[in-house]
């Protein structure tokens, strides 16, 4: 008789079958990490500018400037080298600048030209670092590749759990009313469908939108919307600075808000801006999709390219960002991606409580 306490050898496909499980697990913790730093990223913005400074200064080009100025003033390596909305409370920019030892920082700055935050590369703020999680796993393209293909995946589960879920000879009220017979483990599965069936089309929206972020560089030279550029042209004396380019911006586009731009450099003497023109995907107050190249020897306008004119190849690559946020939507977008980041959170922690669930029934058995 032979020793049943001894357990059999797994085959080759028991062992492939338990490592895509395993995997699937680790694929399931990298969806709770980016709900729950999604959750948290929400208004990432506005919390984050408030917790530094919630006094709001009237936005004054010229005062910017005099603080860009005072960065390239150092001497030896010192350069500005682009500048950028926070997308959080009025007036307040990021202004990234080289020291004059080469190293590189980021300034915080309010609408008045004050100092709020200066730190060096790989400095952050709690949330800020909790952006850089949600973004790359805090561990550059490295993590942007398991996000992506993490993102790839979870849009295949959610096409896949949408089937099985979907109600076939079932009414749809009676689909989306958990049960309240059978044991836990029963009832916690129709909990799951419910939830499933409730947002899983949102979600798939939401997690396309981001996947197609990741990979958006490789996308734009494919559909016909390749990154926009001019002959570079040669520096003529000290030409016009920041305030002025800013403003020839806005002017370019009525009625638009400047949003961030690079600055000239020796070789090119250009500010490369963007604007958010009225009527974008992009809420008032954040980034915008429309395009406008200085002259910086003169501040004449080198091109304009808005977003409300664009081809429909352009209008779509300015979709993913504002789609995964919510903002196309408006406020109520947003509170929708809120309460969205919890149902992933949710869906994913039921999921794993019946994953362990079945293995300890199988191992049961």
């Amino acid at each position: 008789m032979s020793d049943t306490s001894i357990a059999a050898p797994k085959s080759g496909n028991s062992l492939l079958l338990s490592a895509f499980r395993w995997l699937g697990v680790i694929a399931a913790l990298i969806w709770l990490l980016q709900a729950v730093t999604g959750i948290l990223l929400t208004y990432y913005f506005e919390i984050n500018d408030t917790l530094l400074s919630s006094v709001e200064a009237p936005k004054d080009y010229v005062a910017i400037e005099k603080t860009i100025e005072s960065f390239e003033a150092e001497g030896g390596a010192a350069k500005a080298n682009w500048i950028w909305t926070t997308a959080g409370l009025e007036g307040r920019f990021f202004v990234n600048y080289t020291t004059e030892d080469g190293s590189s920082r980021n300034a915080r700055v309010a609408g008045d030209g004050a100092v709020l935050l200066d730190t060096g590369e790989g400095e952050f703020t709690f949330l800020e670092w909790t952006r850089e999680v949600h973004l790359s796993l805090a561990s550059g393209k490295t993590g942007e590749w398991i996000l992506a293909i993490s993102g790839i995946v979870l849009l295949g589960n959610l096409l896949v759990g949408l089937y099985r879920m979907w109600p076939r000879k079932e009414r749809w009220a009676d689909a989306l009313k958990p049960s309240r017979e059978g044991t836990q483990t029963e009832r916690l599965r129709s909990w799951y469908r419910t939830l499933g069936l409730i947002g899983a089309v949102p979600a798939f929206i939401v997690v396309s939108a981001s996947v197609i972020i990741f990979f958006e560089h490789s996308i734009e030279d494919a559909i016909g919307a390749p990154l926009i550029f001019l002959p570079a042209i040669a520096p003529e004396g000290d030409g016009v600075g920041f305030a002025a380019a800013a403003s020839a911006a806005e002017a370019s586009i009525p009625g638009s808000s400047f949003v961030g731009t690079t600055l000239p450099t020796s070789e090119d003497a250009t500010y490369r801006a963007w604007v958010n023109e009225p009527g974008e995907y992009f809420r008032e107050g954040g980034y915008g999709g429309s395009l406008v190249f200085v002259n910086s020897n003169d501040g004449s306008i080198r091109g304009v390219w808005p977003l409300q004119e664009a081809s429909p190849a352009y209008k779509f690559m300015a979709l993913p960002y504002p789609v995964h946020t919510g903002e196309i939507s408006g406020p109520i977008g947003r509170v929708l991606v809120l309460l969205l980041g919890f149902w992933l959170m949710t869906m994913t922690i039921i999921g794993l409580i019946l994953f362990f669930r079945q293995r300890k029934d199988e191992a049961a058995s």
